[in-house]
């Protein structure tokens, strides 16, 4: 296969290629800044640079500053310093090879054998085989032809090899083939080895889409890919789009995020200790010095912290929002005299007593669903009845000193929106937010109420965990 040069040749050496590798950092949005880059510099310059993996963690500890960036960086790391140039190695001269028929077609079976046998080995030596046969994967079964010419598709290379299929086989593999159904360690030694098959496979798939992509960059360039193949940031990832792992690595982030709040309202505070300028105050003294208001006069500060009331949708359509919401206020309810919690789904009912200092809130959020008393129709979202449940049963939670927060996306199955009971909400409390998981240009359509309720109360657009961070952080009480 003939590849461009142009599209990998590096105009400017080593040093523009990092700088080429930090800007493309920057516009997936991991925050590198010039000592960084004059660290990662410092770094290639006692690197052996044909050595990838230390290369590679070299530069993510001088450019990175979170672990949770760690996947994004791998994935263009492996664009800007791919580990080949083209077609790796064909059946004549790797060590492995693509098993096929008589017929001269891949033979499948054989080579998930081939695949399993190699998984169960797990050495280096297996690993490099396991590398060859990748490229030849991708290169037999995931190249296809597009109107742009060669193109490369990591589910087409896995479709037919259904490497989830192999779990098993080396499920067996790794326990010595035992056949009585009793492996040698009982229960632990079966249920690592299990957990250590799947984790195998993943790696195989992994490998298979890195390739894909490395193949991909070489026919379309490495900016484009870069643009649709590279994950994104936990703090990026749409809430109602995350995948299981995506939802796992957003809950990493809620410490780090809560800690940066916090002392973000701790230096807002501690500007406003003084207090603001009393005008008539100081003009009135200013009269001893004929006019000029020589000394400035202070309205005396009066700090307190604000009752806070959650609530929130916990429907299977918006549970990853409200689920990560509800850790991020955990995280800061020291900076709320008081945090009351009110879950829904098509009725409402309190769940404070879930979320008490301390407590797991994985367990929390499982118990609050199995306990709690969320649903009294047929499970479907009903915002208007479960606001008006909540007007009518605890709307003695709310008082002048209380900020009303509402997690959800508004979307109420055609039913009545029962605006009157929000509006009598929202009247009673110092502030009201309404937090939506939603891209704004969706709100209203469909059975969406979100245009009605944005009328009532101030709705904030919340996709992402950066999105709510930059919300939050105006709600925080100063």
């Amino acid at each position: 296969m003939v590849v461009d040069p142009g599209r990998l040749a590096a105009p400017h050496g080593v040093p523009g290629h990092l700088v080429d590798f930090v800007e493309a950092l920057r516009k997936r949005g991991i925050p590198v800044g010039p000592s960084e880059t004059v660290d990662a510099g410092q770094v290639m310059s006692v690197l052996d640079l044909l050595d990838r993996e230390a290369l590679r963690e070299g530069l993510a500890c001088s450019l990175l500053r979170r672990p949770t960036h760690r996947a994004t960086f791998d994935a263009l790391f492996d664009l800007w310093f791919p580990a080949a140039v083209g077609q790796r190695a064909d059946g004549s001269t790797a060590e492995v090879a693509i098993p096929r028929t008589e017929d001269d077609e891949v033979d499948l079976e054989a080579l998930r054998e081939l695949i399993a046998g190699l998984l169960v080995d797990g050495s280096p030596e297996s690993l490099q085989l396991i590398e060859q046969l990748t490229a030849q994967l991708v290169e037999e079964l995931g190249k296809y032809e597009s109107s742009k010419g060669p193109s490369f598709s990591a589910y087409q290379a896995l479709r037919d090899v259904a490497p989830e299929t192999l779990v098993s086989r080396i499920l067996d593999g790794l326990l010595g083939n035992a056949v009585t159904g009793e492996h040698p360690g009982g229960d632990y030694a079966a249920e690592v080895a299990r957990r250590t098959a799947r984790q195998r496979v993943a790696d195989f798939r992994k490998m298979v889409e890195i390739e894909t992509r490395r193949r991909s960059a070489e026919q379309l360039g490495r900016e484009r890919v870069a643009t649709y193949g590279v994950p994104k940031l936990a703090e990026e990832v749409d809430f109602l789009r995350a995948s299981d792992s995506e939802l796992v690595a957003l809950r990493r982030t809620v410490t780090p995020l809560a800690r940066k709040l916090a002392s973000r309202l701790a230096a807002r505070r501690k500007r406003s200790r003084a207090g603001a300028i009393d005008l008539r105050k100081t003009l009135r003294k200013s009269m001893s010095t004929g006019g000029v208001p020589i000394d400035l006069v202070l309205r005396k500060p009066r700090p307190a912290r604000p009752e806070l009331v959650v609530l929130c949708d916990v429907s299977g359509s918006v549970a990853g929002f409200s689920n990560f919401t509800l850790l991020l206020v955990h995280a800061l309810r020291e900076q709320f005299s008081r945090v009351r919690v009110f879950a829904f789904i098509d009725t409402t009912d309190e769940v404070t007593r879930f979320f008490d200092a301390g407590a797991d809130l994985g367990s929390s959020m499982s118990r609050m669903i199995r306990e709690a008393d969320l649903i009294c129709y047929d499970g479907h979202s009903d915002y208007g009845n479960a606001i008006g449940v909540f007007a009518e049963r605890f709307s003695h939670s709310l008082t002048s000193k209380s900020s009303l927060l509402i997690l959800g996306d508004a979307r109420n199955n055609y039913r009545d929106p029962n605006l009157a009971a929000l509006t009598h909400l929202a009247s009673v409390a110092k502030h009201t937010h309404w937090l939506n998981p939603e891209p704004r240009g969706q709100w209203g359509s469909g059975d969406s109420a979100a245009h009605v309720y944005a009328d009532a109360v101030t709705m904030h657009e919340c996709r992402s965990a950066q999105q709510l961070a930059d919300v939050v952080a105006g709600l925080l009480p100063v």
